[in-house]
């Protein structure tokens, strides 16, 4: 039952290159209030479908010329007098924004002014796609709602505990000194969500615990987390680093890059749009970058589904063993996002072979759906988990500490 204090409204603001997604909680209770995405902003006519709880949707197609403008546009959603949720702007107490790319510069959460962004625009040059709208959200935020105090929470923060090891290319160490160039890992927020939530089902302090975190979307990153510390990640200097995803390659013999632009004459940004947006799961299959559409053709027989689902899994599994090693020990793995929380077949053949590291996967509690669970057998040393993530209530809980609501 919500108390009677006066509401302590954060909102969340992740912010693409055409799109603004967001969400309003109370951090009271962490109640979702509402929340909405706006798409095509820039082009001819965007769309903003806006959603509360226990009601519809409410979908509408007009012109967004820019972030500035679609910040404006939910903000009128949030305090319409019919549908809104706020009585007036005053009663959204901070914002929190996601960030994609802090590189070496923070390794938490931090309160934005000048300084922040100015050290957000310095990165850049290591994430071109995200780091611009990220920025552009922040300032479009901020020109509209000037008093609220606003929080920068980044992808790549959680992973900044990685050793040296884990971390440097063998590449020029002058490339790392001059250029930053290293293993950042992205998805931190998710895997340190389902650390924390991990250590509260297993009721034990995370400090203690081994983890295996395995955040397995579109996008797809591995974490081993020894203590509540990431020390290595799956994902490099970029996101395309790693596991094989829906849509890019993953790991690869980097010679590959080369070979590739002298034998069918592809400039090197034609390689790069092949590696990211059609290899992976699309490429294998030639069917989809969407694992159900996969597993669908699979069921029917489809042997270039089979094998796609096959190596995808065959990665997973890979990358557990090498960080069972690299742990020493491990309490659990966790399957999280939209493919490790519902693809069972792919948590099945992910887990095949893992009683080597101690971990049993009982078939019928895999099967089940499930939200949040523990899909081990009995007698596994090793905890098979489902936690789902949830990256907003993450970002929404370091705003309000931050800001001391």
């Amino acid at each position: 039952m919500m108390n009677n204090q006066p509401a302590k409204n954060v909102l969340i603001i992740n912010c693409g290159s055409s799109s603004l997604k967001y969400q309003l909680l109370d951090m009271r209770g962490e109640t979702l209030r509402a929340k909405g995405l706006i798409e095509r902003i820039g082009l001819d006519q965007g769309v903003h479908t806006y959603q509360r709880p226990g009601a519809d949707n409410i979908v509408a197609e007009l012109p967004v010329d820019d972030h500035a403008a679609a910040f404006k546009l939910l903000l009128d959603a949030l305090t319409a007098a019919d549908t809104g949720v706020l009585d007036s702007l005053n009663d959204v107490r901070a914002v929190g924004h996601r960030v994609v790319h802090a590189g070496e510069k923070f390794s938490g959460s931090v309160m934005i002014d000048e300084a922040v962004l100015d050290a957000l625009r310095e990165c850049t040059p290591l994430a071109p796609l995200h780091n611009p709208a990220n920025i552009t959200g922040i300032e479009a935020a901020r020109s509209v709602m000037p008093d609220v105090p606003m929080v920068g929470v980044f992808d790549t923060a959680f992973h900044q505990s990685m050793p040296d090891r884990a971390y440097i290319y063998p590449i020029p160490y002058e490339l790392y000194e001059e250029h930053k160039i290293r293993r950042y890992g992205f998805h931190g927020t998710s895997h340190r969500f389902v650390t924390q939530r991990a250590a509260q089902i297993l009721e034990r302090d995370q400090s203690e615990l081994n983890l295996i975190t395995c955040h397995l979307g579109n996008g797809a990153s591995m974490a081993a987390v020894l203590g509540g510390q990431s020390i290595d990640t799956s994902m490099g200097l970029t996101p395309l680093e790693g596991l094989m995803m829906g849509t890019r390659s993953g790991d690869i013999d980097p010679a590959l890059v080369g070979y590739l632009s002298r034998t069918l004459d592809l400039s090197l940004a034609e390689v790069e749009q092949m590696l990211n947006k059609k290899s992976g799961l699309i490429g294998i299959s030639g069917i989809s970058s969407d694992l159900r559409d996969v597993e669908r053709e699979y069921a029917n027989g489809n042997d270039r589904a089979r094998l796609a689902l096959e190596v995808y899994a065959y990665h997973i599994r890979k990358y557990i063993g090498s960080y069972a090693v690299a742990l020493g020990r491990v309490d659990a793995i966790i399957f999280t996002a939209g493919v490790g929380e519902h693809a069972s077949l792919v948590r099945e053949w992910a887990c095949r072979g893992l009683e080597a590291v101690g971990a049993i996967l009982d078939p019928f509690k895999n099967a089940t759906r499930h939200d949040e669970a523990i899909i081990s057998k009995m007698s596994s040393r090793v905890k098979i988990m489902i936690i789902p993530t949830n990256e907003e209530l993450m970002i929404a809980r370091d705003t309000r500490d931050l800001v001391l609501l």
